[in-house]
Formats: structure tokens, C-alpha cells, sequence
């Protein structure tokens, strides 16, 4: 049952939870802002100010650093928590209306799906720059990575969920396009099992959530 209700800025989006923080972090388009919420009070622990309309956004272990795409920028954002406030921000030659993004830890790579560019962009974050794109259907909204099997996945509003390989950090093939249903933009793998799913709604059916256990 809901305990309370929290205000946020205007049009809350994407959601996090930052282990380093222990705080919540809700990114919110038309207030252009990150709102920080303590799950211990349940109160408002803060706003960072992104400078842009933001979409998704990934959680950095390794620096301690919420990466956040702004959509109408063109940009990725670094946020840092500790501090409030946006502290590099890097241009996506190439793609436009950035919106789902996964983090590859491991060797420091950024997934990014271009909303109307109809490509996932892949960004490294030690040289920051785009190193790869892979073409996938238009509208690509959201992005995760399986990185025991070194797989990223690409959903959006045509329906169709990309797979793409990673053969090597620098280098990525697209392996399967799968047909769902229009508007199957919402998507989260589980790394234990690899099991993918894949929620859907439509204005003429209910809302259905596809589930895939992929092969190796």
C-alpha cells in the first residue's frame, strides 16, 4: 500500500537508486531537474539543476557518478551527487534525442539509444567519445546490458527488440530484430538468469509484459 507522497519536479521520468548516496534519483523532463530523495525520511534531500531535458539515466560504481542523457541537448550528462550539480557534460555527434542508456562497467562503455536517429551509440567514457554505432528501429527508447553474456538490448516505439553482441569493447554486431508490439519501450534484464523482459501497453489491448530466456 502507498506509505506517503513525495513531490518531484515537474514530469518525473527516470528512476535510480545511488548505493553511494543512499539516495533516489528522479529525473524529470520538463523541470529540467534531478530530484534526490531519502528513502530513510522519505522526504526531499535536494535538486541538481541538469540544464536540459533528461531521460534515462545509469549509476556509475566505479566513480561514484550518475550518468544522464538530455534528449533535447543531444548530450550526456555527468551528475554529481555529493555535490548538486552537472560537472561534464559531452556532445552525441550523431544522435539525436538520446534516451535509454546502460552502463558497461567493466570497460567503461556507455549505451545509448537515438530516439530519431534509429541507432544505439556507443560512448567511451575514458576517451569520451562515440566509438560504434549499431543501426536499430526508429523511435529506440530503452537499453540493457547483459554483461555475462555481452548482449544489449534495444526496445522502442515501432516494437521491435534489437540484439546486439559485443564482440569486444570497440566492436558490436546486431545478431536478431524481433517484432513485439508498437510502443515496447520499457525493458530490464535480469543478470542472474538472463531472462529478459519486456513491458508493452497499446490503446487497444491491455498492457502485457514479454519474457525471453535467451540461449547462449
Amino acid at each position: 500500500r502507498p506509505v506517503t507522497r513525495i513531490p518531484v519536479a515537474p514530469d518525473p521520468d527516470a528512476i535510480l537508486y545511488d548505493p553511494l548516496a543512499k539516495l533516489v534519483y528522479v529525473a524529470s523532463g520538463e523541470g529540467e531537474a534531478g530530484t534526490l530523495i531519502d528513502p530513510v525520511s522519505r522526504k526531499v534531500a535536494g535538486v541538481v539543476p541538469l540544464g536540459g531535458g533528461p531521460e534515462f539515466a545509469a549509476f556509475d560504481p566505479a566513480t561514484g557518478l550518475i550518468y544522464q542523457n538530455l534528449a533535447d541537448a543531444n548530450v550526456v550528462a555527468a551528475v554529481d551527487v555529493a555535490r548538486r550539480s552537472v560537472t561534464q557534460r559531452w556532445p552525441l555527434s550523431g544522435c539525436e534525442f538520446p534516451t535509454g542508456l546502460a552502463i558497461d562497467v567493466a570497460d567503461r562503455r556507455l549505451f545509448i539509444a537515438c530516439g530519431k536517429s534509429s541507432k544505439l551509440l556507443v560512448f567511451d567514457l575514458r576517451r569520451h567519445r562515440a566509438i560504434a554505432s549499431v543501426p536499430v528501429g526508429f523511435g529506440a527508447d530503452s537499453v540493457a546490458y547483459d554483461p555475462e553474456l555481452r548482449r544489449i538490448y534495444v526496445t522502442g516505439l515501432t516494437g521491435l527488440l534489437g540484439v546486439i553482441n559485443q564482440a569486444a569493447p570497440d566492436t558490436y554486431r546486431a545478431s536478431e530484430s524481433i517484432r513485439l508490439h508498437f510502443n515496447a519501450h520499457t525493458l530490464a534484464v535480469d543478470p542472474a538468469t538472463h531472462r529478459l523482459y519486456v513491458g508493452y501497453a497499446s490503446l487497444f489491448m491491455a498492457p502485457r509484459l514479454a519474457v525471453f530466456t535467451p540461449s547462449r
